[in-house]
């Protein structure tokens, strides 16, 4: 019988967390550079780099590959024959672990974790608790399979219960067409089919954590039906021109995972779950010999890209004297590089400058000819003036976004991911932008902020309102003065280049 000692189980968790918060599996590397290599859209080829590149970065400085640390889900499989030397449960266990980990000095991650889902949504400060699975198995080892899933991607599962006769392959298609590009693609779709709808949602989760091989699939040909379908809706979701963080390419997933199970002869539940460029997760066994240990992978892994960001292929922007005349000549898909003072904010912050409005009190910040960013940034260590501090996704603060514009003064906005109607409508009648940094590029965006302070809501922890004072901080033109989209401009133009080529 393995003894596993409670130490060497929270130790492992803690490590664990650590380890994948800075680097990427090796499989999805690989994949990912695959992607770059065969990229023919500028704009989705330069967004691939900057989380190429981002991912080294984090690898070799250990902080966080992005922002969104993530929810911990754990996925613990006890040996029959195996005692856990505790009087604690493996939920508590896992919570220590993931305490320490989000706590941890030299490395912290961001906590995201609010305790009461419905009214106060105070942050719980340490991102416990974790969402656990236990399972009993056969055999005298604990093997605990853990993932740090950001929100932007966790937003956009979906679950449909099918009839019998219907395409799921067709449910697929239509479904992803339709999530835009908050949950940060390139990345994988985790599909889950048959069973009861809670237990196809979980299959789509833990599909996720399987190796990443469609380029190994495609080369061999499939040997099942379905390895089949999971061509068949890689090939089928990449020629809808989504491309890299929605700007129009070639790439959508680097694949598509896949469980079963059987079901109900009336039924066809199906769960879908996207995962984002910041693939974490990790497994690892204890069989009572100390804690687990990991190995990272190899630097060479990673590509070497040089990035672009000479003035000859960007606007330099002066955000301390920006005006709407200047954000007048912008136009979709140009690339800008800002330097100046901007503030931040996100969903929290907006909710309550909203409500202060409704009451007619005065803000603690004037947005007066001034951009926000919507970021949740990590906390800073060192000499570093914040931690990694990429964009959360833009359509959240879509339903504020009138009132900011036209009652605060502000003038721009940067965020990830599209827009909708409602937000681009408001954009156009003010005559204001809305700006991209790309997702999954956490650690690239933070190297461009040379200062940052608190400035408002500081009980809202990482979504208080931040002055940042950035330098040549690299985004992208999404909607225009006018009202044009580069996410619905790039993906319509790439779809109709892929459906020419098919022909």
């Amino acid at each position: 019988m393995a003894v596993i000692r409670e130490d060497d189980f929270v130790a492992s968790v803690a490590d664990a967390l650590q380890f994948i918060s800075y680097y990427h599996p090796a499989d999805y590397i690989r994949h990912l550079t695959a992607a770059y290599e065969r990229e023919e859209s500028t704009a989705a080829k330069e967004a691939i780099a900057q989380i190429l590149v981002n991912s080294r970065m984090a690898a070799i400085g250990h902080r966080p590959m992005c922002q969104d640390t993530g929810v911990v889900n754990a996925f613990v499989a006890v040996g029959l024959e195996a005692r856990v030397e505790t009087k604690a449960c493996i939920e508590d266990l896992v919570n220590e672990g993931a305490r320490r980990a989000y706590l941890d000095a030299g490395n912290p991650l961001r906590a995201s974790i609010v305790a009461d889902p419905l009214f106060s949504r105070g942050n719980t400060r340490d991102n416990t608790p974790a969402v656990v699975h236990t399972s009993v198995v056969p055999g005298d080892r604990v093997t605990i399979t853990l993932m740090a899933k950001g929100g932007g991607s966790e937003n956009k599962a979906r679950f449909a219960m099918l009839n019998p006769s219907d395409s799921v392959a067709d449910w697929v298609v239509r479904t992803v067409e339709a999530l835009g590009a908050g949950w940060c693609p390139p990345g994988m779709i985790g599909l889950g089919v048959g069973g009861s709808a809670d237990m196809a949602m979980l299959m789509a989760k833990q599909a996720l954590f399987e190796p990443i091989d469609m380029q190994d699939l495609l080369q061999r040909g499939p040997a099942s039906k379905e390895e089949e379908l999971r061509i068949e809706l890689y090939r089928r979701i990449n020629a809808l021109g989504i491309g890299a963080q929605g700007l129009g390419g070639l790439t959508t997933v680097v694949d598509v995972k896949l469980r079963t199970h059987p079901t109900h002869a009336a039924s066809m539940p199906v769960g879908l779950i996207p995962q984002c460029a910041a693939n974490r997760h990790i497994t690892f066994t204890l069989d009572g010999d100390g804690p687990a240990t990991f190995t990272p992978p190899a630097l060479a892994d990673w590509p070497q890209i040089a990035l672009d960001r000479t003035a000859d292929t960007a606007r330099r922007v002066d955000l301390d004297t920006l005006t709407r005349a200047e954000i007048a000549r912008w136009r979709p898909g140009e690339k800008l590089l800002l330097s100046g003072r901007l503030l931040t904010g996100r969903d929290a912050a907006h909710k309550r400058i909203a409500d202060m409005k409704a009451r007619g009190e005065p803000l603690p910040v004037d947005f007066t000819g001034r951009v926000i960013y919507y970021v949740g940034p990590v906390d800073a260590v060192g000499d570093e003036a914040v931690g990694p501090a990429g964009p959360t996704t833009a359509t959240r603060m879509d339903k504020f976004t009138e009132m900011m514009l036209a009652e605060t003064g502000l003038i721009a906005m940067i965020g990830k991911a599209e827009r909708g109607q409602e937000a681009i409508d408001a954009i156009a009648r003010h005559r204001a932008a809305y700006l991209i940094a790309v997702g999954g590029s956490a650690v690239l965006v933070s190297q461009a902020i040379r200062q940052a302070r608190r400035v408002a809501f500081e009980d809202l922890g990482m979504e208080a309102i931040y002055e940042f004072t950035v330098e040549d901080m690299p985004v992208t033109v999404a909607v225009d003065a006018a009202g044009q989209s580069v996410h619905r401009l790039g993906p319509a133009e790439w779809r109709r280049r892929i459906a020419a080529a098919a022909d």
